[in-house]
C-alpha cells in the first residue's frame, strides 16, 4: 500500500488566491514584453523600474510554475479514482497545452510559457509519477541548484519548481495548507529576511543572473507564505473575492491578457520598452480589472473558464 498522504477531495481555496495573485504578477511583468515585438525589454533606470525589479520581476513566475506541479499531481490523484490509466489523461493534457502554447507563441506572443510547459511535463513531472515521492523530492532539489549554479534562469528553473510542486502534494502538505499560521509565518520571515540581501547583490548587478533567480525564489517563497498567513485573518474573504477567480481561470485570462494588452498597446502609444512604471501599472490594472470582472461573471453560471473547459473537454 502507498504511504503517500490521501485526503477526501475538495478544491483548495488557498491554490485559486495564491494562482490568481501569482497571474496579477505575471501580468505586470509581461506587460512590456508582449507590447514590445522588437528586441528584448530593458527596464529603464529610474527608482519606479528599481523597484519593479525587487518585487516583481522574476517574483511571480516561481509560484504559477510550483502550482503547475502542485495542479499536476493533485490531478493525477483524482484521476486516479475515476480510470485505471491516469497518466494517459495526463499525457493527454499535456500535449493538448503544448498545442496551446505553440499556437500561442506562434500567432501572438514568442514569450509564451505554455508550450515550455508542457515540454517539460511531459519529459520530466510525468515520468517521474513512477518514482517514490522521497525520489521527486531529491530530484527538485538536485534540479533547483543545478539550475542556479550552471543556468540562472527562470525557464531553467521550471523542471525543479514542478517537482518540487509535486512532492509538495504527495506529502501532503498541500492538504494540510490552510491548517496552519505560525509555519508559514516563521517560514514566510525566514524567507524575506534571505531576500533582502540577496535583492541588494540583485540591484548591484553582482553576478546577476544568480542572485535575480535566487532572489526571486526567496521572494516568491515570501509572498506565498504572506498569503497564506492573511488567508488565516479576517481579509480572507476579500482575497476570495479578488484574486480566487483570475486563479479558477488562470489559462483563460494568462492567454486572454496577450489580447488585451496588444490591444491596449497602440492606444497607449509610445515606445513600450520606455513607458514609466506608472503606465505599466495602468495598464495591467486595467486589464486584470476586466479580467476579475469577467471571470465573476462566468464563475457565477459555469464551473470552469471557457479555455479550461476546452482543455478539458478535448483530452
Amino acid at each position: 500500500m502507498s504511504s503517500e498522504v490521501r485526503q477526501p477531495r475538495s478544491r483548495i481555496a488557498a491554490l485559486d488566491v495564491i494562482r490568481g495573485f501569482a497571474l496579477c504578477g505575471i501580468l505586470l511583468a509581461n506587460v512590456q514584453p508582449i507590447a514590445y515585438t522588437g528586441a528584448a525589454v530593458a527596464a529603464p533606470e529610474s527608482p519606479g523600474y528599481t523597484w519593479f525589479g525587487l518585487l516583481v520581476e522574476q517574483r511571480f513566475f516561481p509560484i504559477f510554475s510550483l502550482l503547475f506541479g502542485v495542479g499536476f499531481s493533485l490531478l493525477l490523484r483524482s484521476a486516479g479514482e475515476r480510470t485505471a490509466r491516469p497518466r494517459l489523461l495526463l499525457l493527454r493534457r499535456l500535449t493538448t497545452l503544448l498545442a496551446m502554447g505553440a499556437a500561442h507563441h506562434l500567432l501572438l506572443w514568442q514569450g509564451d510559457i505554455l508550450a515550455i510547459y508542457a515540454v517539460v511535463g511531459l519529459v520530466v513531472l510525468l515520468p517521474s509519477t513512477w518514482l517514490p515521492r522521497w525520489a521527486v523530492a531529491g530530484l527538485a532539489a538536485v534540479f533547483l541548484v543545478g539550475a542556479l549554479a550552471l543556468a540562472p534562469g527562470s525557464v531553467a528553473l521550471v523542471p525543479g519548481l514542478f517537482l518540487l510542486g509535486s512532492a509538495l502534494t504527495r506529502y501532503g502538505v498541500i492538504d494540510r495548507i490552510e491548517r496552519s499560521t505560525r509555519v508559514p509565518a516563521v517560514l514566510g520571515l525566514l524567507l524575506a529576511a534571505l531576500a533582502v540581501p540577496v535583492a541588494r547583490l540583485q540591484v548591484e548587478q553582482v553576478q546577476f543572473g544568480l542572485t535575480l533567480a535566487l532572489a526571486g525564489l526567496l521572494t516568491a517563497g515570501a509572498y506565498v507564505c504572506g498569503m497564506l498567513v492573511l488567508l488565516r485573518t479576517p481579509l480572507r474573504r476579500a482575497l476570495e473575492i479578488v484574486f480566487a477567480p483570475l486563479g479558477r481561470m488562470a489559462l483563460t485570462n494568462y492567454l486572454s491578457a496577450t489580447v488585451l494588452v496588444l490591444t491596449a498597446a497602440p492606444m497607449v502609444g509610445g515606445v513600450p520598452h520606455e513607458w514609466p512604471a506608472s503606465t505599466v501599472l495602468i495598464i495591467a490594472g486595467g486589464i486584470l480589472a476586466v479580467q476579475w470582472a469577467w471571470s465573476t461573471l462566468w464563475l457565477g453560471r459555469f464551473r470552469q473558464g471557457p479555455v479550461e473547459w476546452l482543455w478539458r473537454w478535448v483530452t
